[in-house]
């Protein structure tokens, strides 16, 4: 069951321990979805967690929720905001997990063992029957338990797990021993104590290497975590920052003590502990564990600074702006975290499967058992046979086979600067064959010049133009807003401030100068695009002929009132990334067709196409008709194939676009709104990690099919072997662990991804 967040709702984490199969997490998901309050739930093997959204309004308290899993025999508590959770003794060196165990395990079950590997050589020698005995009854009963202790209370719960096989598994094994030795006269007895140790032994073993396995997957975010220093230096607010202060005054706080406004001191070779301004000094930052930019980064006064990167030559005095969860690494744990605990769709048919799996493994092993007691005439041949399908049959590689390929993925993939918030994202990725991008910001750095200002009057002067247009534009965080004051600040034009200023979205903006020629009478400055018939749009075209074919941004200074008129074209130019061919080269390898949407006009459109290689171009359109277009290139074609889209911007406008494309991707350069329309986030403006995160995404889910496949051949390989003798116990446990660490392993892999140009 996957969690669509919702504003109006509480959504909660639990750890939860005692999980070792898929089994179990239905088991929790079934619970959690019995209490009254809880809207939606979603258990993950691999990290252990449980994501729970309560209905809003509703009145149930978490430890309601907590206080339904606990009677369902598994522990849960609250989950660290933004945390892995931390090791509890259970995960220590003799915790239930540990090595200890398995140390012990083998070390007891060696004499029972090791005779059966001299039998070849004609030295037959094994423990009397009462030392066997002595050594098995500890690892069955001590360390065994756990096995027995989780069956249980999965027998009273009504749905079977792993635990409850490997207890009936090896009680069945030891129980005919004993029976064997007690009932017989004969030194010479048919035991089979090694089969139930070596059984168990196997599966600690097998349970030690996922939890090893299962902490380097979440590896990604630990580093991510160490980024946070767990002091700030705070200096007195009433202290002037200058050259020659005395910045060896300060208070050193925790973390979590510091607040926005607070004026922060980061020394050479410090992690910077909160994202701010910079309001003194200058140095490199070192921001590729955030980011994925291998190289140093200039930093001077006015300038932001993320927490968690490394300072680097110099002393820094930071404004804090964004701290705790606030802050953009926080934002960042949160998203991996929440990739990692969703289930991919794919994860819906092992849900199913696992309901029904333990339920029809201890009817086919009492099949088996009934079967080969009548056939074969020997109840102690029949008993081991079903032994072997009870213990070959654990859902351990099933139930981790698709999330720890998801953590491995999305970890290896943040480390790199693509952050993946959703795995339904991984299963459309793989599928791509079209991707559209946004020019202003996306392929084009986003800090556009005012390159031409052309009158319809040469009588007017253009810096009267200049300064009423700039106005306009006044607190404007618009790319072209920026240009325009910039241009104004460079000619030491004063601009005229309006009144009753106002945004038209997809158009431009409005307002009444309040000074100048055009004192109180309504201007327009909005692009070409956004005139459709207008009667002097021929007009305006000629006049921005030349504009055009320099391949420029035009815009139009209008006047509303009385009549509308253009009083000047006005042409930006903003130059491209320099890596945006090479990220159009890397899509075409993968063969992938390339689409730019531009409001730009067609010629200026077409030559940045041009340029960089793109396959077709979308010129002149409105913000509002990007998501449209996109819709229309997910339709079938005249090829009478589906198309699959991502979309790649980093603007508002960008939003229902992002929203519309089977595959959002935003630059975190652009806006917030744009990040949260979009299923992947890309920690830089480089438009080159679109291939990457294409490519990663592909990885990974090969990585989940690969892993189903393997799951899923182990056991429907291994249950007719078992049932039919060729199977022994012992080989059934080591085969169950096998499959366990195979799929680890193979998510693992994941870890020596490196994009195409590391």
């Amino acid at each position: 069951m996957s969690i669509a967040k919702d504003a109006n709702s509480k959504l909660f984490t639990l750890d939860i321990g005692g999980m070792t199969c898929a089994s179990c997490v239905g088991r929790v998901e079934k619970a959690l979805d019995k209490v009254p309050g809880v809207e939606a739930a979603t258990v993950n093997l691999a990290t252990e967690q449980a994501r729970i959204r309560l209905k809003p309004g509703s009145g149930v308290r978490i430890e309601d929720v907590i206080a339904q899993v606990q009677k369902t025999g598994y522990e849960a508590k609250l989950s660290n905001p933004h945390g892995i959770p931390i090791a509890s003794p259970g995960k220590g060196f003799w915790g239930s997990d540990g090595l200890g165990r398995v140390l012990l395990g083998f070390t007891l079950s060696a004499p029972l063992f090791l005779p059966m590997f001299f039998m070849p050589f004609g030295i037959h020698w094994a423990l009397s029957p009462e030392w066997q005995l002595l050594l098995a009854t500890p690892v069955q009963f001590f360390l065994g338990w756990r096995f027995y202790r989780a069956g249980f209370k999965s027998l009273m719960s009504g749905v079977g797990n792993m635990d409850l096989l490997v207890a009936l598994g090896t009680s069945a094994a030891y129980g005919l021993s004993v029976y064997q030795m007690l009932s017989s006269s004969h030194t010479n007895h048919e035991l089979y104590f090694e089969g139930s140790t070596v059984i168990i032994c196997m599966v600690l073993l097998g349970k030690w290497l996922e939890a090893r396995a299962k902490q380097q997957t979440s590896e990604a975010i630990r580093a991510l975590q160490k980024l946070w220093p767990e002091h700030a230096k705070v200096l007195d607010s009433q202290m002037t920052i200058g050259e020659g202060s005395p910045l060896d005054q300060y208070r050193d706080l925790p973390l979590e003590q510091v607040f926005p406004k607070d004026r922060v001191l980061v020394l050479p070779g410090e992690r910077i502990p909160v994202d701010g301004l910079i309001l003194f000094g200058k140095s490199h930052v070192d921001e590729s564990l955030l980011t994925g930019e291998s190289e140093p980064v200039k930093k001077q006064v006015k300038d932001l600074v993320i927490g968690g990167a490394l300072n680097g030559e110099g002393v820094l005095v930071i404004e804090a702006q964004a701290v705790g969860v606030e802050s953009v690494l926080s934002k960042i744990i949160a998203l991996v975290e929440d990739a990692q605990t969703q289930k991919a769709p794919i994860q819906k048919l092992v849900d199913q499967v696992s309901a029904i799996f333990v339920p029809s493994v201890i009817i086919i092993a009492i099949i088996t058992g009934i079967a080969n007691w009548i056939y074969l005439d020997s109840a102690s041949i029949a008993i081991l046979r079903a032994v072997s399908v009870l213990v070959i049959a654990c859902p351990c590689a099933l139930g981790l086979a698709t999330p720890a390929a998801i953590m491995a993925g999305t970890g290896v993939a943040a480390r790199f600067g693509i952050l993946i918030k959703d795995p339904q994202v991984l299963e459309q990725a793989h599928r791509l064959n079209i991707v559209a991008f946004d020019k202003t910001g996306t392929l084009t750095i986003g800090k556009p010049r005012l390159l031409s200002l052309i009158p319809f009057d040469v009588n007017i002067n253009t810096d009267e133009i200049l300064a009423s247009a700039a106005g306009l534009q006044m607190g404007s965080e618009h790319p072209l807003a920026k240009a325009l004051l910039e241009a104004a600040k460079d000619k030491h034009i004063s601009p005229i401030p309006p009144s009753a200023s106002k945004a038209l979205v997809g158009v431009g903006i409005e307002g009444k100068p309040t000074s100048g020629l055009w004192a109180n009478q309504t201007l327009c400055l909005q692009s070409i695009a956004s005139l459709g018939a207008s009667p002097t749009i021929s007009a305006i075209l000629e006049k921005a002929q030349a504009c055009f074919e320099a391949g420029q941004t035009v815009s139009v200074l209008m006047v509303l009132e009385p009549s509308p008129y253009p009083l000047a074209v006005l042409g930006f130019g903003d130059e491209l990334k320099s890596n945006a061919k090479e990220a159009i080269d890397a899509l075409h390898t993968l063969h992938i067709r390339t689409v730019m949407l531009s409001g730009d006009n067609q010629a200026a459109a077409a030559r940045v196409g041009n340029l960089i290689g793109i396959d077709e171009v979308f010129a002149q359109i409105m913000p509002g008709d990007k998501a449209q277009i996109i819709r229309k290139l997910q339709t079938h074609s005249a090829d009478q194939q589906t198309h699959y889209v991502a979309m790649v911007g980093d603007g508002v406008n960008d939003a229902p676009a992002l929203a519309a494309a089977d595959v959002g991707m935003a630059m975190s350069t652009g806006t917030d709104v744009a990040m949260q329309a979009a299923g992947i986030t890309l920690m830089r403006g480089d438009p080159a990690l679109v291939a990457d995160a294409i490519d990663i995404s592909k990885k990974t889910w090969n990585k989940i099919r690969q892993n189903l496949f393997w799951a899923f051949a182990f056991n429907t390989t291994g249950i007719p072997l078992a049932a039919l003798g060729f199977l022994s116990p012992m080989l059934a446990g080591s085969a169950m662990a096998l499959s366990s660490f195979c799929v680890l392993s193979n998510a693992l892999l994941l870890k020596r991804w490196r994009p195409a140009r590391h």
